[in-house]
């Protein structure tokens, strides 16, 4: 019996000691992915390597002048949960009633959809609209949403842009990596105004459990369980959603708006995989395009005539002369 009891004692004390492990670990990758902080731990990272053509059009393209030389009209909004959001609009040449809104990808800001915004501006001639997502760039909040309740934020915003640019306006909403997610997580919302005509996802994950997923594995080398589920109550105290409710995939499953879906075949940091798993599981008519010889947003940059070539053909599918 005392014998039992000695063993028993000690399973309970190991467990004790992986639960507050567990729970150590929980807040740590919270802290390191979602807080929102200085990070350093994709400095290096071999899936975010560019080939030296795209670091190129990156760092020292001509769009940064372009961006910085052009008069964007600085907004503000108060979110639903009070914080303080800031977005970027730039009138067309010439008055249309078209308006790309543009979505910027994890720790970016607004300023880096110019790459796209100066295509959609001076060669199809569209309003641009874009915004620093919720821990990023100027806007409040101390976490990173992944996209889930910047989905919300961007319907509100899209509210405003019809309010100012007229009922008729017609909006095709443009995503990078994060900001695909969040295009799509946008695109399921019964809240989403029928003024949206059609969604370009580029480089999007199906969810954010699936991604840390595939990171915790790829980067740490440790599996999903008990450290992934764990994270998701943290997420869900401190930032108020879990880690598997924000699905770019089920959202998409209840999407009336045309998709088109980009991915680089050479992508090991979001694999393409989880691109066509969106593609299969879309209820909208959607489409994909995949790029040979393309990193992790890098299609644009690499292959931009075939890009702009799909993303005109699909635009004039679905947006009115």
């Amino acid at each position: 019996m005392v014998k039992k009891k000695r063993i028993i004692g000690i399973g309970i004390g190991i467990l004790s000691i992986l639960l507050v492990i567990d729970i150590i670990a929980s807040y740590y990758f919270y802290n390191l992915a979602i807080e929102r902080n200085v990070k350093d731990f994709l400095q290096g990272n071999a899936d975010l390597e560019v080939s030296a053509e795209a670091m190129d059009v990156f760092i020292e393209g001509d769009w940064r002048e372009w961006v910085d030389n052009q008069d964007f009209e600085h907004w503000e909004m108060t979110s639903y949960d009070g914080l303080e959001l800031k977005g970027y609009y730039l009138p067309a040449k010439e008055p249309t009633n078209k308006t790309v809104v543009l979505a910027h990808g994890y720790l970016g800001n607004a300023r880096d959809m110019g790459l796209y915004g100066q295509y959609y501006y001076e060669e199809l001639g569209y309003n641009i609209f874009t915004a620093d997502m919720r821990g990023h760039g100027n806007s409040g909040g101390d976490y990173i949403g992944f996209g889930w309740h910047d989905r919300l934020d961007y319907i509100d915003w899209m509210d405003k842009i019809i309010e100012k640019t007229g009922d008729d306006t017609e909006i095709v909403m443009h995503g990078v990596s994060m900001g695909a997610a969040t295009v799509l997580m946008a695109s399921g919302e019964k809240g989403l105004q029928p003024n949206v005509k059609a969604v370009i996802a580029d480089s999007p994950y199906t969810s954010v459990y699936d991604m840390f997923d595939y990171q915790l594995e790829r980067m740490f080398h440790l599996p999903a369980f008990p450290v992934l589920p764990s994270t998701s109550v943290v997420t869900k105290m401190k930032a108020g959603y879990s880690l598997s409710e924000a699905s770019a995939l089920d959202q998409v499953k209840k999407a009336e708006v045309p998709i088109l879906y980009i991915h680089g075949n050479a992508d090991t940091f979001v694999p393409t995989k989880m691109t066509e798993e969106l593609l299969e599981n879309t209820k909208s008519e959607a489409e994909m395009i995949t790029f040979d010889g393309a990193g992790h947003g890098e299609a644009f940059v690499i292959q931009e005539d075939r890009y702009v070539s799909k993303l005109n053909e699909f635009l004039e599918k679905h947006i009115k002369d």
